[in-house]
């Protein structure tokens, strides 16, 4: 059962614990569950008697009676209290002592019961551990039992530490994402601010030296042919650029980048974007990709004479809906462009569902959480 400092206490070295460090753990744990038990009944005692009290008719003015109701209501709260304070020591003593680390549970009733089974356990061995000065070698066998008590008591449920373990790796996917999504926005500037300004320099000068000759000649012709490829490998490189991350969508949002993808669609795209307020910079790239990668399939694929994207944001969700009147039939292929939708939506919790009957439509429904 690993915890969340990374220790297995199942799996911790049995010879690392000295026949002196487990009487000292022992010896400790017994004069703090003599202590606990002892405060444990004082607060029992005194729940009983008001209750007790109340039950039989309290004697006395109003405020007593006021008193032992507070009493009766408060007292197991601060049992509870008690039981998981306790508690944190009796893994205090496993930490100094045997150098085990036990993760603390969630703070519920079952869990309350749990740590209070370890006390009254603590307390049962806390009779025989004070003889164990006399009869040293009993000691690790007392504190091998005392370790697989405290694993299944003291630290968290199989079904805690497994909820622990999805939301500590639902946030380390939420971090890739978002250390992905700024790599990508730093690859865009530099390929903006370096390679393609370098590359139009090159584009004009050569256009100029394109004006320059007049005379027709080899030389004339291949800086023509050097002046139209560096135009192809500006406009490719502005293309490249704008796939890896719009500037446009870090400015002004989803509708001007999803307006953009629809002018430089092939067929007439409606666009319908209400997203206020905006979504956090990683859903917003997330959208922006899911709608390209969705338009794009539309040219190759569908033989769609129109197409049209919505966005929607309602409360914590944004909704997505790209829908075509294509011929339909679209599936979700491995490596297919349908697969890279589900990946990427999936990659932030969001959901993706498709409708592709024959003949069409092909609506596809994304909706990602926006919170």
């Amino acid at each position: 059962m690993p915890t969340v400092d990374g220790v297995d206490i199942r799996f911790f070295p049995t010879d690392r614990v000295t026949t002196g460090r487990s009487i000292c753990h022992l010896l400790t744990g017994a004069v703090l569950a003599m202590l606990a038990a002892m405060l444990f009944g004082l607060l029992v005692t005194l729940w009983g008697a008001a209750l007790l009290s109340l039950v039989t008719g309290p004697s006395g003015g109003a405020l007593l009676v006021v008193l032992y109701v507070i009493a009766v209501l408060v007292l197991p709260l601060v049992l509870a209290w008690f039981v998981h304070e306790v508690a944190v020591l009796h893994r205090l003593r496993f930490r100094r002592l045997l150098e085990i680390r036990i993760s603390e549970p969630a703070w519920t009733l079952r869990s309350t019961g749990r740590q209070l089974m370890y006390h009254a356990w603590a307390l049962l061995i806390a009779v025989p551990a004070t003889v164990l000065i006399v009869a040293p070698p009993a000691a690790r066998r007392f504190v091998r039992h005392d370790r697989q008590t405290a694993d299944h008591l003291l630290g968290p449920t199989n079904v805690e530490i497994l909820k622990q373990r999805v939301d500590w790796l639902r946030s380390s996917r939420a971090a890739i994402v978002l250390a992905t999504d700024e790599e990508r926005r730093r690859i865009e500037r530099d390929l903006h601010d370096g390679a393609q300004q370098r590359l139009l320099s090159l584009a004009l000068n050569l256009g100029m030296a394109r004006e320059a000759i007049t005379e027709p000649s080899p030389e004339a012709d291949a800086i023509v042919a050097a002046h139209d490829e560096a135009l192809t490998a500006l406009s490719e490189l502005r293309q490249f650029v704008r796939g890896l991350h719009p500037a446009v969508l870090n400015d002004r949002g989803l509708d001007a980048a999803i307006s953009g993808l629809a002018a430089r669609a092939k067929i007439p795209i409606h666009v319908s974007v209400q997203v206020q307020p905006r979504c956090p910079a990683s859903i917003e790239a997330v959208a922006y990709f899911v709608v390209s990668e969705a338009l794009t399939n539309v040219a190759k694929h569908s033989q769609a004479l129109i197409a049209s994207v919505t966005l929607t944001r309602l409360g914590s969700k944004l909704h997505i809906e790209v829908a075509d009147e294509g011929r339909g039939g679209a599936t979700a292929k491995p490596g297919g462009g349908l697969a890279g939708l589900i990946q990427r939506t999936a990659s932030v919790d969001g959901e993706l569902s498709l409708s592709s009957p024959v003949g069409g439509p092909t609506v596809i429904k994304v909706v990602l959480p926006c919170g």
